[in-house]
């Protein structure tokens, strides 16, 4: 906030959301939900952000990004949703969710909004222990001036195209793609990203078992509500405190994380998802023409990779979100494992901390979302390809 005033910003307000950041709908938190005039979903975690962008309340918005809780209120609302890439963005006063996760977010009406805002927030924090240092911003500033790929190279995931994807999605991907390729010389390449599926189940299990511990500190001793009278139950302590203070997706959540750190639990779980992350991690790397300016001199890729990297791509094109938002009424029908699917476009650059952009698109008289992702610090040219599709609607 500090860096926005000091540009001149002015801050209207704080907006609502899903509690801690855990929802995909923006309806668990504890001042109500957040709803469109449409009775229509306005996505989540951060939908009130994104409401208050997409009704013209505000210029612009902060939101905070842990799976997708940026780019898919984007998507549902008609905004543009940016995530940088991991640790770029100060997250100093930032309640943490999931530490390896969280990233904070920005909300606009236009992509050269974004830019503006990230260009003003983009610098190192010695208050946050997880913003890069400056040796790694140079490194990132740095990559800017390497090679790029010229025409511009755009993959096409073939995992991101089930046959649960929704005909209205599909047909909007397939024109963003076809706008690129017929007005701005993209050449289209298929790529492979064969961990994709496994992505949101390693997800659900890192992001509670980091928020079970994060959340710990809320024992009404030393953070959060206390219940009146005595705190036991059963025999455990703080735990009349945490059910009442807490509310239902954050308690299922924390349950989940406390579970899957467990000693009988952690190594079929938490350990293997890690490994799930890092393949994920991998996937990208092997994908992209540019290696990761923190995997050391040659970006993670070694000498047996040099034709891969040649003919790597720059960028990656996908839908937001598998589907059409649904109604509030629709969501509430949802078992909790039904929601947990929207995220599954969203949450693998999460895992990898790579750069994302939701930038409208429309088609069929309906507005949807389409995710550019780009190399870990390549946030620049994600927003640059975010606003040439940008420019056609």
């Amino acid at each position: 906030m500090q860096r926005l005033r000091a540009s001149g910003a002015i801050i209207a307000g704080k907006t609502n959301l899903d509690e801690f950041g855990m929802g995909s709908h923006s309806l668990n938190s504890h001042f109500g939900p957040v709803q469109q005039e449409n009775g229509v979903s306005a996505g989540g975690s951060s939908g009130g952000s994104a409401l208050a962008v997409g009704t013209g309340q505000c210029w612009a918005a902060l939101g905070t990004d842990t799976g997708g809780s940026v780019r898919l209120p984007a998507a549902y609302t008609g905004t543009v949703g940016f995530k940088p890439s991991y640790g770029l963005l100060s997250r100093w006063g930032v309640v943490a969710y999931a530490n390896s996760l969280d990233t904070v977010g920005i909300l606009s009406s236009s992509v050269s909004a974004a830019k503006t805002i990230f260009s003003t927030l983009n610098a190192h924090d010695s208050k946050d222990p997880t913003s890069l240092t400056p040796s790694s911003h140079h490194k990132i500033a740095a990559l800017s001036s390497r090679r790029r790929n010229s025409p511009l190279r755009v993959g096409v995931p073939l995992e991101y195209n089930p046959t649960t994807l929704s005909p209205t999605i599909r047909t909007s991907w397939l024109s963003a793609l076809n706008h690129l390729q017929t007005h701005h010389s993209a050449t289209l390449h298929p790529v492979t990203l064969p961990t994709t599926p496994l992505a949101l189940s390693a997800y659900y299990i890192l992001a509670p078992a980091e928020a079970s511990s994060n959340l710990a500190k809320y024992d009404g001793v030393r953070y959060g509500t206390r219940s009146a009278g005595s705190d036991a139950a059963n025999g455990v302590l703080f735990s009349k405190t945490r059910a009442q203070g807490f509310g239902a997706e954050v308690r299922r959540r924390i349950l989940l994380g406390a579970y899957s750190l467990s000693s009988e639990a952690i190594e079929n779980y938490f350990l293997l998802a890690q490994r799930v992350r890092r393949l994920v991690q991998r996937d990208f790397d092997r994908v992209f023409a540019v290696g990761n300016v923190l995997h050391g001199d040659d970006g993670g890729k070694g000498d047996a990779d040099a034709k891969e990297q040649e003919e790597g791509v720059d960028v990656i094109v996908c839908p937001t979100a598998p589907s059409l938002p649904p109604t509030v009424e629709e969501v509430q029908r949802q078992s909790a494992v039904e929601g947990y699917v929207n995220d599954v476009f969203t949450v693998p650059a999460s895992l990898a901390g790579l750069p994302a952009c939701s930038v409208p698109w429309e088609v069929e008289g309906r507005t949807t979302g389409i995710q550019v992702m780009g190399q870990f610090g390549d946030d620049e040219l994600v927003l640059d390809v975010a606003s040439l599709l940008e420019k056609s609607t």
